[in-house]
């Protein structure tokens, strides 16, 4: 079972009014709740703000996240987009009525309650001013304290705000592109590893940051999408590649098509089968030529082709029977 818990506030009641979290809260969720194939992922709860009709106060917004943390589930995960605060005693996030930034509710309480769950993994995204101020200690702000199964992804660090532009966070425009499939591996897994990476590939230096904190012995899968290429021939490239470094002879009865003839009459059906699936291979960045430019040239000039070291990472995979 996994649960996410997905908020987005608008409405502020002193002022200081977005406009983009709700229709970043609907977007999240919407990724969340599905694989791509469109098969059930997440038990999404949204639950958003735009007017005053509508609002989430402190005390909704700390109800809702003890329940979601109350879960013992694979996964309890919580995505926030509203309003942050810092100062020297921790971070908030702000609820509809918070007139002031530490009137919201105090991160440290959140990763306490994270921290207590039975949920197996615990995932904290948020999307709001100074949240890399999550997990940090007050006292000492170098240092942050992770429960181990928890992971804390944010918009920008404790001293940074984070930036809404055409009517979205920054981050989670990333963030969706990268649950979409931007950020996913070889056999469709996107994990909160790898959306960091899109993330922090994507922003600059100069801009705000994001911060990425965990405490796991192994990464899930936040969602599924498909992969570049079909898992069957990546499970055959032990037999393709017995051994590490394997150098694979080509001739021409691997090309099926010659440019100036057609057809070609030396092609075998079984090699170009095979050469195929090479192809692809070298497609996806698993498989080069070792002399020649391009995979037709490698088989027309008898030249042999060998994995990358990306290749042979998952030619193991493959051996060890994890894909």
């Amino acid at each position: 079972m996994r649960k996410a818990l997905v908020i987005g506030i608008d409405y502020y009641a002193a002022g200081g009014s977005l406009s983009g979290c709700v229709n970043d809260a609907h977007r999240v969720g919407t990724m969340l709740e599905s694989h791509s194939d469109g098969s059930p992922n997440f038990d999404v709860r949204l639950v958003t703000a735009s007017s005053d009709r509508d609002q989430i106060t402190f005390r909704t917004l700390k109800d809702l996240i003890v329940e979601l943390f109350k879960s013992e589930d694979d996964i309890a995960l919580l995505y926030f987009a509203g309003h942050g605060y810092v100062d020297a005693t921790g971070g908030y996030i702000c609820g509809s009525d918070s007139c002031q930034g530490d009137e919201g509710l105090a991160l440290g309480d959140i990763m306490s309650l994270a921290g207590q769950s039975k949920a197996k993994n615990r995932i904290v995204i948020l999307d709001s001013c100074h949240s890399g101020a999550a997990g940090a200690d007050p006292l000492k702000p170098a240092v942050s304290e992770v429960t181990i199964g928890t992971t804390i992804l944010t918009a920008s660090r404790a001293d940074e705000a984070a930036t809404e532009i055409s009517g979205g966070g920054v981050f989670t425009e990333l963030l969706v592109d990268a649950l979409a499939g931007a950020a996913a591996n070889l056999v469709g897994e996107v994990t909160p590893g790898s959306v960091y990476a899109h993330i922090d590939q994507s922003l600059g230096s100069w801009g705000q940051r994001p911060v990425f904190k965990t405490n796991v012995s192994g990464f899930v899968s936040l969602r599924k999408v498909r992969p570049p290429i079909d898992p069957d021939i990546l499970r055959a490239l032990p037999k393709l590649f017995p051994d590490y470094g394997f150098q694979l002879q080509l001739d021409p009865s691997f090309e099926p098509e010659l440019p100036s003839q057609g057809l070609n009459p030396l092609a075998d059906p079984e090699n170009t089968e095979i050469f195929s699936q090479l192809q692809k291979l070298n497609r996806v960045n698993l498989l080069i030529p070792d002399s020649q430019p391009h995979m037709y040239h490698a088989a027309v000039n008898s030249d042999t082709v060998r994995l990358t070291a990306l290749g042979e990472h998952y030619r193991r995979l493959a051996l060890k029977k994890r894909i």
